[in-house]
């Protein structure tokens, strides 16, 4: 029997843990609170586990067993980002239905944090004894900006070897640049006197909203709907930013719309929206459309737009592949901003990883994916970011969603086949046990 097995041990208590941590809404874009009393409940698991932890400032932590030299690490985040709009379940309930497990956070990233509890419980339980160290490393923000990990790595060393369950089966070696910026302006527009939408700048609006300084008396399409002739309601399908044609752009498409029903000046944000970016989503017309073959095509997000009465900002969202210049990108939209007399304010910038085949810890993850399912995994990139970009390349990004399955991660109704996670269960086990005694 492979060791990873041993994890099925803990199966109603893995569910019992995670249904109290997906209650938890510890969504960091509305502030530090909630993420913070999700690291809390961790951290206060751990501890009844007899495990070893440690909390810095609230931000991070880490759950440790072993006191060897070797330092190995799992690194998994408690944050979530906003429900959003069109569940079919309680979105901060654990619902196991048809054979799947429902709640946010269950792919993205609060089930493989409480996998990876267990699994250092398991190592204890059966006193398996090596010269290392294992640590689940937990943050709060790595959906808006992973300063977590920058500050657990200032106070702590970054591990030997690691691995991040936070992607997809197999490999995750290549992530791109993710660049997210803000546009500030003034609200100059004749037909726009107020918008909201968006509430995490990596997803894809689902709704937005325009309150109209003009009428009109033109019919609308089913995508949008016109209240008492001065509100635009666009309803869009939401994505992760970093596929994006997977998704409706409620904010791109309406003013699109809006930009051919008035034929008027929309204002500098709006037209800087409508004019450089458009409803295509790999910055085309902003002069930064590129790709490369170990990472594929750049992508754009329009992910957040608000204006009132005087301002107007939009956020934006760009992964760029790993052979990109990101100081070309980044000139390229300042100078189209300001021909629009916008600010450009960088709000984060993680930079590319690309981690050589067969180097670090990835021969490891390859043995215990095959004791697993019998079968290698294959290596790929991802426009997502994970926290082994904080590695310095001695991680990757491994599971948990597998090929034949689906996550709706950043959408609705997000959830995993039951039996697949617990086979992604038996693999981060086993992956964690031959870090910690090879």
């Amino acid at each position: 029997m492979a060791f990873g097995e041993k994890i099925l041990e803990y199966k109603d208590d893995i569910l019992k843990t995670l249904s109290k941590l997906i209650a938890i809404e510890s969504v960091s874009a509305y502030g530090s609170e909630k993420p913070q009393q999700a690291l809390e409940f961790m951290l206060d698991t751990a501890k009844e586990m007899g495990l070893d932890t440690e909390s810095f400032d609230n931000l991070a932590g880490h759950i440790q067993y072993g006191t060897g030299e070797k330092l190995c690490g799992v690194l998994t985040h408690l944050d979530v980002v906003p429900a959003g709009s069109g569940w079919s379940v309680e979105p901060f309930e654990l619902t196991r239905k048809n054979g799947r497990l429902y709640g946010r956070g269950i792919a993205d990233d609060k089930g493989s944090a409480v996998v990876a509890l267990y699994c250092l419980k398991a190592l204890k339980d059966n006193g398996i004894e090596a010269n290392s160290t294992v640590r689940l490393i937990l943050g709060t923000n790595e959906e808006t900006g992973m300063t977590d990990v920058e500050h657990y790595f200032s106070k702590m060393p970054v591990p030997d070897v690691s691995f991040t369950p936070d992607s997809d089966y197999g490999i995750c070696n290549c992530e791109k640049g993710i660049l997210q910026f803000s546009l500030i302006g003034k609200n100059n527009s004749s037909v726009i006197a107020g918008a909201r939408a968006g509430c995490a700048v990596n997803a894809v609006p689902d709704r937005a909203e325009f309150t109209l300084a003009k009428s009109t008396n033109c019919d609308f399409t089913e995508e949008y709907l016109n209240l008492e002739n001065n509100t635009l309601i666009s309803a869009g399908v939401a994505s992760h930013a970093m596929e994006p044609h997977k998704g409706f752009n409620s904010v791109t498409n309406a003013i699109k719309k809006l930009k051919e029903i008035y034929n008027d000046n929309l204002g500098d944000v709006p037209e800087f929206i409508n004019s450089c970016i458009g409803i295509a989503t790999n910055g085309e017309l902003l002069g930064i459309a590129c790709s490369d073959e170990q990472s594929g095509e750049l992508t754009i997000n329009v992910g957040v737009l608000d204006i009132d009465e005087d301002n107007a900002t939009v956020r934006i969202d760009i992964r760029y592949p790993v052979t990109a210049d990101y100081n070309e990108i980044v000139e390229k939209i300042k100078k189209s901003a300001k021909e629009y007399s916008l600010e450009f304010k960088e709000d984060s910038h993680l930079k590319p990883l690309n981690v050589p085949e067969d180097s670090g810890v990835i021969p490891t993850l390859k043995k215990a994916y095959k004791e697993i399912t019998g079968s290698l995994p294959e290596l790929y990139s991802t426009g997502g970011g994970t926290y082994a970009r904080s590695l310095g390349n001695r991680g990757v990004a491994f599971g948990p969603v597998f090929p034949d399955d689906y996550s709706n991660m950043h959408k609705a109704d997000e959830s995993l086949n039951e039996e697949k996670f617990f086979l992604h269960a038996q693999i981060c086990l086993e992956a964690i046990y031959r870090m910690f005694t090879e």
